[in-house]
């Protein structure tokens, strides 16, 4: 029989052979590095069997498709060696999720770190017993049958919930798995692999089911690409801004208050206003027209837009005078309001209304991180309303705004392009084609590259999502694209075109930064906490050497005031290498040190965050170097 592989070439093999025969077939050394197959776009054990005319490929330890099966595979191998362990455990789900895995056990004990010890060391036993690993099919009913037996509830209401005649499961030694497959071959293949974490989780996520214990773990196909995922997730933790957010006095986040609603200390409210200030200058100069809208609206209206039907369970309501209000979970609906607010012409547009808007989502709490995921949030939200002509260049706009503001922070980034979901949308399949075609255009006439996200699209309209690589390599969602033909047919927006009929507008939803807040927390870890000059909550503090200096020193401070530099001052009657120490753990980028010499001189001596110095320069010489970081936005800790 012949097959047909990636490349556009036939391979020809015996009658019933498999995916692996294939490999060895091509070359030995693929055949080592093999880890899967994809049979006509179906992805399959090394063990399944090929047809003729299948196409085929070879997923190797280079394909990302492959690391997520070896995680798999891992995930399972854990579960084995825990019911080795503690035989009494019931397994639940074990998926892969970004950069590893987690598995959910039911177990009346809690797992601690010594037992995650423990269960690595029985993985990595197993893993040596190179136990092959087989997929074989049954009966939905057997199934269910069997797993009863054993005491499996949880596989029994999978089963149950699949609605399906049969179902698959994976067999290695003494541990069985209900799944759909595919993995590794034998437990041998499972080499280089951490357990990280044990966390809470209830079964299916829904509150009123039982809690059960997840375990986080991590698996890679060498042991260098191990270690070093490792040393980035130690580094992570330096950065954590949670930790660094209160090292610094930038926020605090309280459960008297609630969890998911942070509250920023005066230190962050200085960098979240230095941020809005520049994000409201940079919209003036592009045209947008700074606007604000309601917290509350009524129900009436969400059920319009297609919130109430599609995202109520993200939304908070409220009774007023005896009638239903949702708190807004986004701006869009009161910048469609403005617009209806009186007739536009073809020469109107476009408009662009943009607001620092704060919305309200109801977030799980198992999913509240710091200011990552929270409850209340502000967004540098705006909204565009154009004639279809007009839509490229306004995309496009959005795109080169996007890479003149992450230029800016030193963030490199990619795109993705979100797609319809299978089943909550609004609006024809035509009009989402349109939608999708128009944002794919303005990536593809700038030289953009893109992935396509299919279904992850929000449920009036596709998206450009732009992810931000920050200082250790980890992606964040920040920016986002969203084209809309939907809300303006729903909400009858029109303009009087050329012809003097009337026209439905294009909308575009569009943040830059995303959530402030978020936006804020990547910031923090991108720089752990050392921000650049221009937009420190402190740029600079001021110190005395000795009790007769404190005066000139002051002096000095009153002066930066007076210029608008963010300034501290530090007199207290304490040795000067103990103040350069604190100011450094609190990450100020810029140090003035004056002494009695400084102050006979009517010098300043500058010590830097880094712990380079500036001795004996006059003040107005300083003054110019500070204005010139700030009005060029530089990264760099002194001008060169």
């Amino acid at each position: 029989m012949n097959i047909k592989l990636p490349d556009g070439s036939s391979l020809e093999l015996e009658e019933n052979a498999s995916v692996l025969d294939a490999a060895k077939k091509i070359t030995n050394s693929l055949a080592k590095k093999s880890a899967a197959g994809v049979i006509n776009g179906k992805e399959v054990d090394l063990s399944a069997t090929l047809h003729n005319g299948d196409s085929l490929k070879i997923l190797t330890e280079s394909d990302p498709e492959a690391l997520e099966i070896l995680r798999h595979s891992t995930a399972h191998l854990m579960a084995q060696a825990i019911l080795r362990l503690y035989p009494e455990t019931k397994v639940t789900i074990g998926p892969v999720v970004e950069n590893g895995f987690y598995y959910d056990f039911d177990r009346d004990t809690p797992f601690s770190v010594e037992d995650l010890e423990k269960i690595e060391k029985e993985m990595a036993k197993i893993s040596g017993e190179n136990i092959p690993v087989s997929r074989y099919e049954m009966n939905a009913k057997d199934a269910i049958e069997r797993f009863t037996k054993e005491d499996e509830k949880y596989k029994v209401e999978i089963i149950e919930d699949l609605g399906v005649d049969t179902v698959s499961l994976y067999e290695q030694g003494d541990f069985t798995d209900l799944c759909r497959g595919p993995h590794v071959s034998s437990t041998g293949k499972i080499k280089h692999f951490k357990l990280l974490s044990v966390a809470g989780a209830y079964w299916r996520g829904d509150e009123k089911n039982k809690q059960l214990q997840r375990i986080y773990g991590t698996a890679w196909f060498s042991k260098k690409e191990l270690d070093d995922y490792i040393n980035m997730l130690e580094e992570a933790k330096k950065r954590d801004h949670r930790r660094l957010g209160k090292q610094l006095k930038l926020f605090t986040i309280e459960e008297d208050a609630g969890a998911g609603f942070p509250i920023y200390l005066p230190r962050g409210g200085m960098l979240r206003a230095v941020l809005e200030q520049f994000e409201r200058e940079e919209h003036i100069k592009r045209g947008y027209d700074i606007v604000y809208g309601p917290t509350i609206l009524k129900k009436d209206l969400w059920v319009c837009s297609g919130h109430y039907d599609n995202y109520k369970e993200n939304m908070y309501f409220t009774e007023i005078d005896g009638g239903e209000f949702g708190i807004k979970p986004m701006n869009c609906l009161s910048h469609i309001m403005m617009y209806k607010n009186e007739l536009h012409s073809y020469r109107d547009l476009p408009l662009r209304y943009f607001e620092l808007g704060t919305v309200h989502r109801h977030e799980k709490s198992g999913v509240l991180h710091g200011l990552m995921r929270v409850r209340a949030f502000t967004q540098d939200d705006a909204h565009i309303f154009c004639r279809q002509d007009q839509l490229q260049e306004e995309i496009t706009d959005i795109l080169d705004f996007v890479q003149y503001v992450m230029d800016i922070f030193g963030f490199e980034f990619i795109h993705t392009v979100s797609t319809r979901p299978e089943e909550k949308f609004i609006g024809s399949v035509e009009i989402w084609d349109t939608a999708t075609k128009a944002l794919i255009d303005a990536l593809e006439s700038k030289g953009l590259n893109y992935t396509i996200n299919e279904g992850d699209g929000a449920f009036y309209g596709p998206k450009i999502d732009i992810k931000l690589k920050d200082a250790i390599g980890r992606l964040w969602q920040c920016a986002t694209i969203q084209c809309d033909f939907n809300l303006p047919e729903r909400f009858d927006l029109t303009y009087v075109g050329q012809d003097g009929e009337k026209h439905r507008p294009v909308m575009l939803h569009r943040v830059i930064l995303g959530s402030v807040d978020r936006f804020l927390g990547v910031l923090i870890e991108h720089f752990a906490g050392a921000f650049p000059v221009w937009i420190s909550p402190v740029q600079v503090r001021v110190m005395n050497i000795t009790d007769e200096s404190a005066d000139y020193a002051n002096s000095l401070y009153k002066q930066l005031k007076q210029a608008g530099i963010r300034a501290e001052k530090d007199l207290r009657n304490e040795k000067i290498g103990y103040k350069i120490r604190e100011a450094q753990v609190e990450k100020v980028p810029h140090m003035i040190v004056v002494g009695n010499n400084e102050m006979q001189e009517n010098k300043i001596s500058v010590r830097l965050r880094n712990g380079q110095t500036h001795n004996n320069i006059d003040f107005s010489s300083y003054l110019n170097v500070l204005n010139a970081l700030i009005q060029l936005k530089s990264l760099e800790l002194w001008e060169k």
